[in-house]
């Protein structure tokens, strides 16, 4: 089985000169829940090449995720030199998995072909997953030409509260919380920071960093018994 994870190329927010980038956990912990499985994980980001590390997830990070960040391996790789989207839209995916971190939200939101990609998998049967701020590469998506993927969907990511308490909140382009429920989601939160995975249809997302390990392991399954 084949697993696509994608990476933001961003790192900055906007127009100032605050680093931000990939959450690093956002992959050391899916790649963790798949340990001893037969999936083959390959790496994009929209623009391909450099994928920045966003430099506060490195000061949180655990000992598993800096060891493995200090290995040679396909996501260590893909870090210096990732594929680009353009090349990953008519393969075909098992799960196409979006991490955050806050660049996602100026790269992943409103892109044609992470539209593309999706919507070639999502057609053939295949789970579309996101964490945290990943959630912005689905907001803007539409099925049929008319209606948005997550329209009437049980999804959740980022929330209003945690880029709040992150002091965020009037640092990023919009808030992934209002546009899912402005674009018809039923957007499901729990206390900030806590661990929590929705799953509705082929519809994988998870609220926040503390989630990517539960996420992890619900995806395993659900592919595992598909």
């Amino acid at each position: 089985m084949k697993i696509l994870i994608v990476l933001t190329n961003v790192s900055q927010y906007g127009n100032s000169s605050q680093a931000t980038g990939l959450w690093l956990s956002e992959v050391t912990d899916f790649i963790k829940g798949f340990q001893n499985s037969e999936f083959d994980i390959e790496y994009a980001s929209p623009k391909g090449g450099v994928v920045p590390l966003d430099p506060r997830s490195l000061k949180i990070a655990d000992r598993d995720s800096l060891d493995l960040l200090s290995k040679d391996t396909n996501f260590t790789r893909a870090l210096k030199n990732s594929m680009p989207i353009k090349e990953a839209i008519m393969n075909k995916y098992d799960l196409i998995y979006f991490a955050g971190g806050h660049g996602a939200m100026w790269d992943f939101y409103n892109n044609i072909e992470i539209e593309k990609l999706v919507i070639n998998n999502y057609q053939q049967g295949g789970y579309i997953a996101s964490i945290c701020h990943g959630i912005a590469a689905l907001l803007s998506i539409k099925h049929d030409s008319s209606e948005y993927l997550i329209s009437n969907k049980r999804i959740t990511g980022f929330t209003d509260t945690e880029e709040l308490l992150s002091s965020k909140k009037f640092k990023v382009p919009f808030s992934n919380e209002r546009v899912a429920k402005f674009n018809g989601a039923i957007f499901v939160k729990k206390r900030f920071f806590k661990s929590n995975v929705v799953v509705d249809g082929q519809l994988i997302t998870g609220q926040n960093f503390k989630s990517v390990l539960a996420l992890a392991k619900i995806s395993k399954k659900l592919m595992t018994n598909k």
